[in-house]
């Protein structure tokens, strides 16, 4: 038992659940797609030194080991939003601290929220709100200490910053996918200073950028949709290859099969192939992780419910991509490159705008999306396996009026609000709270440590766990302190 934490469980390698031939890389990133005769070679061949990749699959479920299939999307709000004029309201304040929003009763009795997230209102049971969380360390661009877990990453005053590993990188390397043909980590990325990466990890677990795979319409950098279509590139074949040819079943079992003739002959089977094979050449062909990305094989109802911002189109792939297997997503909610659309310093300060024209279009969009995917992962029964995680860097100024704007907010690293739903856990509830102002935590603070450990827990990774830096020095991927936010378990 560790003395460190006392309901420890302890490391085991056979939780890495990488695909089986993970060591081979095929030509994609996450070695799924087979777009040459080489590569599906190496995928084939990747069993011969034991079980082929069919019989490990068999021999997983025979002995119980399939991994639990605990997943966790992340809607990083990019640039900080104002914890006052979303989940903290202060409405006996005076106007500049209060804000322009009026506050709005919740199903949960005495807490308010924003009036421009009524949706969320209406049902705040199936959320938890943190009202004080503890961001005095954080920063953005690059975005990293809240994504690590970790007061270090902050490459503004730490040059190694950069190198300790995204929480979601720690969950792909200790609980891998939910299914081997899936990738671990996936990110929807508008820019890579807002996506925390693998680190001393290593860049097998680095994020499998989304936009090469999926198709999803392009806005420009204030938010204007140019009716333009882009991405998913990924999954088109190589000039002069004949996808029915890859694809074909029949064809493809015959070549699976004189790859591994005599190595494996009690898979040979003159009937066809058993479960296992299926699954094995699913996997080989990339054919998941294809229709995963595909937005256009969700049902029209459910795609017109999302709706076709490119926010919503986005969630609704994160809902496909952790049903089909993935276990972390990331959401990138900014239309600019730079520090991001929630860094709303000022309608006065182009291109993010203050509180009323920058953040209140935001709102209605952001409580769209975030409520219809609760709703969508319960009615899939996905809900309890799925944690959802709304957050920034950090808050913004109890008082507006900062860079010369009258109704901005700078950056506040004293408290922020963030909001947790599903994964089985306890909602319902609020977390914390700030003194008068919303400026300063009052009780309960949580802190980036606490949030690493929460996801951990949630994912079965041992809180101990270390990686290596890059003076071959053993790091715990939670911090000294952090703990599992106790009121959601």
């Amino acid at each position: 038992m560790s003395a460190r934490f006392p309901f420890h469980v302890p490391v085991s390698h056979a939780s890495e659940h990488a695909h089986a031939f993970g060591e081979w890389h095929g030509r994609s990133p996450e070695g799924l797609v087979v777009a040459s005769r080489r590569n599906f070679l190496k995928a084939g061949m990747a069993g011969l030194a034991g079980l082929t990749l069919p019989g490990l699959l068999q021999a997983r479920d025979l002995a119980g080991s399939a991994p639990k299939r605990k997943s966790c999307i992340l809607l990083w709000m990019t640039g900080g939003p104002s914890q006052i004029d979303t989940w903290d309201p202060k409405p006996d304040r005076p106007f500049q601290n209060r804000g322009p929003f009026a506050p709005i009763a919740t199903k949960l009795p005495g807490v308010q929220v924003c009036e421009h997230l009524p949706k969320m209102a209406g049902m705040l049971d199936k959320f938890t709100l943190i009202r004080s969380v503890d961001c005095r360390h954080s920063n953005h661009e690059p975005n990293k200490v809240f994504q690590t877990g970790n007061k270090l990453a902050e490459a503004r005053v730490n040059p190694e910053a950069e190198r300790y590993p995204a929480i979601a990188s720690v969950v792909a390397k200790h609980h891998g996918p939910n299914d081997p043909a899936m990738p671990a980590y996936v990110a929807f990325m508008t820019s890579r200073s807002h996506i925390a990466f693998s680190g001393y990890l290593g860049s097998k677990y680095d994020p499998f950028i989304a936009q090469t795979a999926a198709k999803l319409p392009v806005y420009t950098n204030v938010g204007v949709d140019t009716g333009r279509v882009s991405g998913g590139q990924l999954f088109d074949m190589p000039k002069g290859l004949d996808r029915l040819r890859m694809t074909e079943r029949s064809t493809l079992k015959e070549r699976l099969e004189a790859i591994r003739r005599g190595v494996d002959p009690a898979l040979e089977s003159g009937d066809g192939m058993d479960q296992y094979s299926r699954k094995a050449l699913d996997m080989l062909t990339g054919r998941a992780a294809r229709e995963a990305f595909d937005i256009s094989l969700e049902p029209e109802e459910n795609r017109q419910r999302y709706g076709k911002h490119l926010w919503h189109q986005q969630c609704l792939l994160a809902r496909r991509l952790v049903e089909a297997g993935v276990a972390f997503v990331t959401l990138d909610l900014s239309y600019h490159t730079a520090s991001g659309t929630w860094d709303n310093h000022g309608d006065n300060i182009p291109p993010y705008g203050g509180i009323s024209k920058g953040l209140k279009p935001l709102l209605p969009l952001f409580d769209h999306m975030i409520t219809t995917l609760v709703t969508d992962l319960e009615e899939r029964g996905l809900a309890d396996d799925c944690l959802v995680i709304a957050m920034g860097e950090f808050g913004r100024t109890p008082v507006m009026g900062t860079q010369g704007s009258t109704d901005g907010r700078n950056h506040w690293t004293n408290a922020m609000s963030m909001a947790l739903a599903g994964g089985g856990l306890r909602h319902g509830q609020v977390i914390g709270a700030t003194e008068a102002t919303g400026g300063y935590i009052k009780d309960r603070p949580v802190t980036p440590a606490d949030l690493a450990a929460t996801i951990y827990q949630h994912f079965g990774v041992p809180l101990d766990t270390t990686y290596i830096d890059g003076g071959q020095r053993p790091v715990y991927v939670v911090e000294s302190g952090g703990e599992p936010i106790r009121e959601l378990f």
